[in-house]
């Protein structure tokens, strides 16, 4: 057996659902594809990419002599509609990659044993082992290799797993032979693009990344933009809209890994009870799961949003609890939240917003409770 064959029997047997091989070479159109991208801001906050974005556009950039590039993918298929949680009366919406123990956590460990197994293998080398921790474009290196194309919502697309892949990379200083690159197949689909609630693509293959729902209630630090609100809907970490209607998931599989099956409790969690979550609550409930990184802060700040969103007036309750959380993000999230499930709560209580010391909640106190009286003005 050849040294490519064999690394891809281990791959699989060590749970990868794909494994294909290319050259560690640069693109350059991809290199000023990113450059023009994130000259006009679109990547928001993510200030990481713009500080990476030399090494990010070519893997020799990152690691000179790497000589070629393992992708590895894992199937995280979803065993029910991953849409389900939106038509739930006062549920959140959670993606479906977070509704499961951490994936950097399942995948690192095994891509570490491959390149063991690889260095064995092939006689000596070194390796480099990454999985969404280092400025390395995945999805593109994933095409070149063969796992999938890049489709419109400018996420990979695999015609074995549809969306839902996984995916990890091993650079290596051995010499393998390149798999063939997958060529694109969406056609004049365009689905996805028709599906965002945010409008966040500016055209096929172009995302903005500062209206879209994942960078909004993940990514994005501060305060979620007015303009954004409501279209988030029951969103309360990520979207799946995008991937979800693609017509190549008639293809996909259920995931087979059982740390990536979903937790039941996050398939769509009442809102009511994340909202009484504490710091250590948030915590515990969220333990091994990517959601924690955000940390309570941001998560109840999307909560809240969704409680607003929800027309649920059962919920106006714990949003007025939240209007003394010692977070500020938190409690003008919970301004806006009481303006939309009980206006004349808020007014009550507007006296409170003398008093607030920050000044992104005092605005969001201002904005709301003048709401009236603008909607009286012609």
């Amino acid at each position: 057996m050849d040294l490519e064959s064999a690394i891809r029997a281990h791959a699989l047997s060590l749970g990868f659902d794909a494994c294909r091989f290319t050259a560690a070479e640069a693109a350059p159109e991809l290199a000023l594809r990113l450059r023009a991208w994130l000259d006009m801001g679109a990547h928001g906050d993510m200030a990481w990419m713009a500080e990476t974005a030399d090494r990010r556009a070519a893997p020799k950039a990152l690691w000179p002599e790497a000589r070629s590039v393992v992708m590895l993918g894992v199937n995280y298929g979803p065993a029910s509609d991953p849409l389900a949680a939106l038509a739930t009366p006062g549920a959140g919406a959670i993606s479906v990659y977070a509704r499961h123990r951490d994936y950097h956590d399942v995948i690192k460990g095994r891509l570490k044993q491959l390149a063991a197994f690889m260095l064995k293998r092939g006689g000596g080398g070194d390796v480099k082992v990454f999985v969404d921790t280092a400025p390395v474009m995945e999805k593109p290196l994933a095409q070149s290799a063969g796992l999938g194309w890049q489709g419109k919502h400018t996420n990979l697309v695999s015609r074995d797993f549809g969306s839902w892949l996984f995916l990890g990379a091993i650079f290596t200083t051995l010499d393998l032979a390149p798999d063939a690159p997958e060529p694109d197949h969406c056609g004049s689909c365009r689905a996805c693009l028709d599906a965002c609630p945010t409008q966040a693509f500016l055209g096929p293959y172009r995302l903005d990344a500062r209206r879209c729902v994942s960078y909004l209630t993940i990514e994005h630090k501060g305060p979620i933009p007015r303009a954004f609100r409501s279209a988030i809907g029951a969103r309360i970490y990520g979207c799946d809209d995008c991937l979800a209607v693609c017509p190549w998931n008639k293809f996909a599989q259920t995931a087979r890994e059982a740390k990536l099956a979903a937790r039941p409790e996050l398939e769509s969690p009442p809102l009511g009870d994340l909202a009484r979550l504490d710091e250590a609550g948030f915590r515990a409930f969220f333990s091994g799961s990517p959601i924690k990184r955000i940390g309570r802060g941001r998560f109840l700040r999307n909560v809240l949003i969704a409680m607003g969103n929800s027309g649920d007036p059962a919920l106006a309750a714990p949003a007025e609890r939240l209007l003394d959380d010692p977070d500020p993000l938190i409690r003008g999230a919970a301004v806006w939240a009481l303006a939309r499930l009980a206006p004349e709560r808020l007014l009550a209580l507007q006296e409170r917003a003398g008093s607030e010391p920050e000044p992104t909640v005092r605005d969001e106190w201002a904005k709301e409770t003048q709401l009236p009286e603008k909607a009286a003005s012609p």
